[in-house]
């Protein structure tokens, strides 16, 4: 890991950071009527989720701005502000900090042009940092995008909801550096149908960090599991005191970048950040406790999976598919990912077959054939409450002539009342992305690959601690 930071004080005084995820007011400054302003796509994606608190812009050449009263700093609004969201040039920000803004807890800085830009970025950074230390502000950013939290309807984004799709309710809270990976990730679990607590973008990390919002989302009952991308972290030890505080409550899911040169020069210039050693972070990872992934489709399944259901104690998958040949790839897949698929034993495998059609398999995968019907995929997985299995996958293909739309139901039923992961893999055609609705609607996972099923799997198992 980096020492860049590890004797850096932070900006204020305030450890609790509930103002920032449980604000009763916001400023916006540099707030502005024209749409092509991004502080007016802030605007908007904070009434369009429904922000109850009081809305304050700040700009010194306009009265009001969308029936709301401008003020012309932020010195001059009454209140104590909890979250002043910076939407101005790099200059401008610091013109602002050093004016009357003793009553601002916590900013928001989406302003880019600071460490990121090199030498002359650092300096203005450095100015920043020692202004907002000055005026005793919590920050965050700056570059970066802020907070969409579906928990106390806050969205700082200034990407339209047109442009990127803004998730619904879950239970899982992302921390990451980079603002394009929060809003491609965003973008993709609403588009298939998973939801979100708390999605963080801290960009630059001038004062709040991932151990800061660690601590927080520890304690935070809406946060069920936690994912995270990084690519540097400043302060090792104290991340790993965070790290391990958070595992030892919720799971901890993380994807590490710029491992290699060419990543590493890319995370410098795009967040300013200095990776360190890629070992160092795979040791911090094991040390705490944090399930490491390798890639962005596999920490996307474990968000996905992760809102659903917390890990498990084995690694044995029944595997269940009304299609022979996908079956026999999600099984290949799950060897390959250290995961264990026993055939079904000789008494399990008599009772079932006299639930199934005459040509089904019913070894694992159990293969029901192109003349399933509904009821078969609920007599295989009665098999996952035998004792023998710790989860199951579920491929549907949907072309069988007997199976209807009401299989989602049954499966969703015994689903809820197995205690046991139940993973729905369905093609991404447009017939079956209709049907994963009738899962995803009611908190179900589907992966629109096998591969990407199996990832989940792997995520479940290894956040046991016993897949390597």
């Amino acid at each position: 890991m980096s020492k860049e930071g590890t004797d850096k004080e932070k900006t204020g005084t305030e450890k609790n950071l509930n103002f920032f995820f449980k604000p009763e007011n916001i400023a916006l400054i540099g707030a502005s009527p024209n749409p092509e302003k991004l502080s007016h796509t802030v605007l908007e994606s904070l009434r369009k989720i429904g922000f109850k608190g009081k809305l304050y812009p700040v700009n010194p050449g306009y009265k009001e701005i969308e029936g709301l009263k401008c003020y012309s700093a932020p010195g001059e609004i009454e209140d104590r502000i909890d979250i002043a969201i910076f939407a101005v040039p790099a200059k401008a920000v610091l013109e602002i900090l050093k004016g009357s803004v003793e009553n601002i807890k916590g900013a928001v800085i989406v302003s880019s042009g600071f460490r990121e830009m090199g030498a002359g970025g650092k300096k203005m950074e450095e100015e920043l940092r020692a202004l907002l230390k000055e005026k005793g502000i919590r920050a965050m950013g700056p570059n970066c995008l802020g907070i969409y939290d579906t928990i106390s309807k806050v969205d700082t984004f200034f990407i339209e909801g047109e442009k990127i799709e803004r998730p619904a309710r879950g239970g899982i809270s992302v921390l990451t550096q980079s603002g394009s990976f929060a809003a491609v990730i965003m973008d993709e679990l609403a588009n298939e149908g998973a939801g979100v607590a708390r999605v963080v973008s801290y960009g630059n990390k001038v004062d709040l960090d991932e151990s800061d919002c660690l601590d927080f989302l520890a304690q935070d009952e809406a946060t069920k599991a936690v994912a995270l991308y990084i690519e540097s972290v400043g302060d090792g030890r104290r991340f790993l005191e965070a790290a391990s505080n958070c595992v030892k409550k919720k799971p901890v899911v993380a994807l590490k970048v710029g491992k290699r040169e060419p990543g590493a020069r890319a995370a410098s210039s795009h967040t300013g950040a200095i990776s360190g050693r890629y070992e160092a972070y795979e040791a911090a990872f094991r040390k705490t406790g944090i399930i490491e992934v390798a890639s962005y489709e596999e920490l996307k399944a474990a968000c996905k999976v992760l809102n659903r259901y917390p890990p498990v104690a084995g690694k044995r998958v029944l595997i269940i598919t009304d299609g022979g040949g996908i079956g026999i790839s999600i099984a290949d897949s799950c060897e390959e990912a250290g995961l264990k698929v026993p055939e079904l034993s000789e008494t399990a495998a008599k009772r079932l077959k006299e639930k199934l059609p005459p040509f089904a398999s019913v070894r694992n995968p159990i293969d029901l054939t192109g003349s399933v019907r509904d009821e078969h995929y609920v007599a295989g997985l009665e098999e996952v409450l035998s004792g023998e299995y710790d989860l199951a996958i579920v491929s549907l293909l949907w072309g069988p002539p007997l199976l209807t739309e009401g299989v989602a139901e049954k499966i969703r039923n015994f689903a809820d009342s197995c205690g046991k992961p139940i993973l729905i893999s369905s093609p991404d055609g447009s017939y079956s992305r209709k049907m994963a609705s009738a899962f995803t609607d009611f908190g179900m996972p589907v992966f629109f690959t096998p591969e990407s099923a199996v990832r989940a799997a792997a995520v479940l198992c290894r956040g046991n601690g016993k897949l390597k």
